[in-house]
Formats: structure tokens, C-alpha cells, sequence
């Protein structure tokens, strides 16, 4: 063997290297040959981590002991997120389905070609494995983020959890529910702690371990199972499987569409953010805090 690797090259092309150097031989002897030196066509691997945080493991375990202080006092914790938007018309989705004919669809996924845009913000009750997916049509903001989790409050959280005055809320680093995130924040403070009355606890998962957040693998994962190789051509398709999703552990998933259009670019000033009841935890600062009601009426419970 040489230094030169013939890596991406077909066996067909490598017989005819192999032949004008004067090696005859045939593409299933070359496979044979291969396969002995245990070499495979094989796709690259993701296992290596660039510079991990050095305080990625600190804030797993500081995460589980904030869930099971809610988990004893019997106070919600929900995961939440934004699942990847989707195209809405005749668009390829990948996967397979029981059926006599194939679905016909567009040959390119172009935006302009499609009746809109679908952007799923999730809830998921971790206590009750329930999930509550919020389906908006526009921008996916600070704004629509925390106007989704106050439905879920006061559609569903307060009638769960009668008498609670805390949440904890599990999220991903970025994203609209990013902890860098000025809009983030004020929203949690006027439209939750203020509005609502909730003491509002936000533990955010390190970079590049959004995988951990249990809305991806308990619910996320399990609609895109529901609506593989489904084209979802029309909003209440969408609706239609989010809600029909199900597990064999009991997960049950509710869906709403939303309406309201959601402007990007929003910012918060310096005095609005000095204004905000906010507290952040000794440990791991940047990624975990609490926001209070300030001395307010609250409008709804």
C-alpha cells in the first residue's frame, strides 16, 4: 500500500486505476480485499466535542437538583423549545408510508412555492407526559415564545397545579428562548410573573446540549416519527398529526394554531432590564435565575 488513498472512488473506478497499473483484477475480488482489511464505506461520526464548557457538568447537576425541589413541592416543570419550522404544501418530507401510490410532490423545496410556514413551539409537562404545541405562522420571538407558555398556564398549568406560585422552566441556551436574550427575560416578567403572578425559575441546558432538554427526545422526536413521509400540505394537517402523536409510556400532545403575527428585531433598554425583578442563581449565573412579580395587581391566575 502507498500513501495515495483512492477514498471516495467506486469500485469500478478503482479497477481501472488497479488495470493501468498493470493489476487485473475484478470489483468483487477488489470488495473481498477490502472487506478483509476491514475497510467499508463509512460516514463520518459525530463524538468530538470542541472545548466543552467548563461548567457543563456543574449545571446538569445543579438542573436535577432544581427538578427535584419542584418535583417535592409539587410545583410544574416544563420543558420547552422550538421545533424546527416546516414548509406548508406539497413538500417532500422524509420517510415511508403504508399506501398503493406514492405521493406526488414538489421536485424543489423552494419558501415562495409554499402556503406558509409553520413554527411549533412546544410545552412539555415532564411530571404528567403531557405536551402542548403552540403552531404560529410568523417570526419565532422572545415574544411568541413566552406568549405559548402563558396559554399553556392558563389553559392548562393552573387548573394542574392548583395553589402553585412557582415554575421552573427548562430550556435550550439559544433560540428564542435564549439566555442571552434581553426580550426573553422582560416577557417573562410581564406576561408571567407580572401578569400571571408566578415566580418564574429558567435553568437553561450548556451550548451544544440542547439533546438533554427532554421536550426533544419525549416529544419532538415523537412528532416527527407521526408525520414522517406525510407532505403537510395544509395547517390543520399539521395540527391533525401533532395531536394524533402517542406513545406507549402514555404521552399524550394537544395542539393550537396561533394567529398573532410576531415582529423581529425588538429591543429592551437598559432601564427596562434595571426595572425587571430578576435574581441570578450563585451557581452558573448566566444560566440560571429567577424573576419575581414586582408590586403589581395581578391581572389573571
Amino acid at each position: 500500500m502507498t500513501e495515495q488513498r483512492w477514498v471516495r472512488r467506486s469500485l469500478r473506478k478503482i479497477k481501472q486505476v488497479l488495470k493501468a497499473k498493470e493489476v487485473h483484477l475484478s470489483r468483487q475480488t477488489i470488495r473481498r480485499i477490502l472487506r478483509k482489511h476491514k475497510i467499508r464505506p463509512k460516514s463520518n461520526v459525530k463524538r468530538l466535542a470542541p472545548n466543552p464548557h467548563p461548567d457543563r457538568d456543574r449545571q446538569f447537576q445543579y438542573i436535577q437538583r432544581q427538578r427535584r425541589a419542584f418535583e417535592l413541592l409539587r410545583w410544574p416543570i416544563i420543558s420547552v423549545d422550538t421545533k424546527k419550522k416546516e414548509l406548508i404544501g406539497p413538500f417532500n418530507n422524509k420517510g415511508q408510508v403504508w399506501c398503493e401510490q406514492a405521493t406526488d410532490v414538489y421536485m424543489h423545496d423552494f419558501p415562495s412555492d409554499a402556503i406558509g410556514k409553520a413554527v411549533p413551539y412546544g410545552v412539555y409537562d415532564v411530571q404528567h407526559n403531557e405536551g402542548f404545541v403552540y403552531v404560529g405562522q410568523s417570526a419565532d420571538t422572545p415574544e411568541f415564545a413566552v406568549d405559548a407558555i402563558a396559554a399553556w398556564w392558563q389553559q392548562i398549568g393552573s387548573k394542574r397545579f392548583p395553589g402553585a406560585t412557582d415554575v421552573l422552566i427548562l430550556a435550550d441556551s439559544g433560540g428564542s428562548n435564549g439566555y442571552r436574550f434581553r426580550r426573553w427575560k422582560q416577557q417573562l416578567q410581564v406576561k408571567l410573573a407580572d401578569a400571571l403572578g408566578l415566580t418564574v425559575t429558567v435553568a437553561h441546558y450548556p451550548t451544544g446540549a440542547s439533546k438533554w432538554n427532554p421536550i426533544e427526545h419525549r416529544l419532538f422526536s415523537q412528532i416527527s416519527q407521526t408525520w414522517a413521509g406525510t407532505p403537510l400540505t395544509s395547517f390543520d394537517c399539521v395540527l391533525d398529526a401533532i395531536r394524533s402523536t402517542t406513545t406507549t409510556t402514555g404521552l399524550k400532545v394537544e395542539a393550537d394554531l396561533v394567529e398573532s403575527e410576531y415582529e423581529k428585531g425588538l429591543t429592551v433598554s437598559d432601564d427596562e432590564m434595571a426595572s425587571l425583578a430578576l435574581q441570578r442563581h450563585a451557581i452558573c449565573p448566566q444560566w440560571n435565575y429567577t424573576i419575581s412579580p414586582r408590586n403589581c395587581e395581578v391581572i389573571s391566575r
